[in-house]
């Protein structure tokens, strides 16, 4: 007896070839942002009532990731720069009112009448924040999402970089383009940032493979007036691109930007000396210039092996730091690497 149920073989294996089109289907519409949204970020629960329309982004990493996932039509106000922004975004930035090239005024945030806040930086917008406690915003019903590169296994509570008791690895910077692209509902185009990422890195990695072990270095940020050199961590962002590319970092110390002797830094004698440039002018050394004179010109770090062989490599400031730049920190310290013929 023919079953009322039963399906011709025909049309069975039809829909065998059109299930994986319909579960995908399922899981796209599955994967579109549901609102209110509520995410957990630095500690805190962090609710958005709809997608953005107004977004304030304090500091240039949070800004350049916002322009990435083609957000930049959401964006009415940036500040905290530190250098250019990333190329092909030039005519998109300039159409985005600067509030300040570091710190805006809380007054000056709320004057772009945004409807959520953006953070590189809790020294910005955190417990001390110098522009306002998260708090402050959140009365007035403006959301504020903060990097989980500045907070997680990260302590800003004292004065200065904070300390990073965990390493920093690339997944911090993957969860906040995945954050960001969830609260603005742009999902496939996060996931397309990221895989970009992390294809890119694989590649640098490869590059440089063979000098694995060999090669060690130090990263200088910037200095202040007649003041030690800060230098890079070993468990943040530059330590990250360090390790990721076999280089050891002979700096060992767990605060984000220690202050070290050049003594000190000469007796470790590193291979290279990878130098910070950007385009703020906060301390006399935050130029390359400036470095590159006090290198050839101190009577201690003139004589140091990485000095006199000429291993002093430039590298933008941003890459320095937990940023959507830090691959690019890992891609020009490998090409620098290979042109000098230290990864022989």
């Amino acid at each position: 007896m023919t079953s009322f149920f039963r399906i011709p073989l025909k049309a069975a294996l039809l829909l065998a070839c059109l299930a994986p089109a319909g579960f995908a289907a399922w899981d796209a519409q599955a994967a579109e942002t549901s609102y209110p949204l509520t995410l957990e970020n630095c500690g805190r629960q962090v609710t958005i009532q709809t997608a953005p329309a107004r977004t304030v982004s304090i500091g240039q990493s949070s800004t350049e990731i916002l322009y990435l996932l083609g957000l930049a039509d959401k964006v009415v106000g940036t500040a905290r720069w530190v250098g250019p922004v990333l190329k092909g975004f030039e005519e998109v930035n300039a159409r985005v009112e600067r509030l300040a090239d570091n710190d805006p005024s809380f007054e000056s945030v709320l004057a772009r009448k945004p409807d959520i806040i953006a953070v590189q930086f809790q020294g910005q917008v955190g417990p001390e924040g110098a522009v306002a406690k998260p708090e402050q915003f959140e009365e007035l019903g403006i959301p504020v999402y903060t990097s989980p590169s500045d907070c997680v296994g990260k302590e800003n509570a004292n004065a200065g970089d904070g300390v990073r008791h965990q390493v920093f690895t690339m997944d911090l910077v993957h969860q906040e383009i995945r954050d960001l692209a969830q609260i603005y509902n742009v999902q496939d185009k996060g996931e397309d940032v990221v895989a970009d990422l992390k294809t890119r890195e694989e590649a640098a990695r490869a590059r440089i493979a063979s000098a694995e072990g060999k090669l060690s270095a130090v990263f200088w940020f910037s200095s202040a007036a007649d003041a030690d050199p800060y230098v890079a961590g070993k468990n943040g962002a530059s330590g990250y691109i360090m390790s990721a590319l076999g280089i050891q970092n002979i700096i060992t110390t767990e605060e984000e930007w220690p202050t070290v002797g050049w003594e000190t830094i000469a007796k470790s004698a590193p291979t290279m000396i990878v130098a910070g440039s950007m385009e703020r002018r906060r301390h006399p050394q935050d130029s390359l210039e400036a470095k590159l004179a006090f290198l050839k010109s101190d009577p201690v770090a003139s004589l140091m092996p990485a000095v006199t062989a000429g291993y002093v490599f430039e590298m933008d400031a941003q890459a320095m730091n937990p940023t959507i730049r830090t691959i690019e920190g890992i891609e020009v310290l490998a090409a620098s690497i290979a042109k000098a013929g230290l990864a022989k």
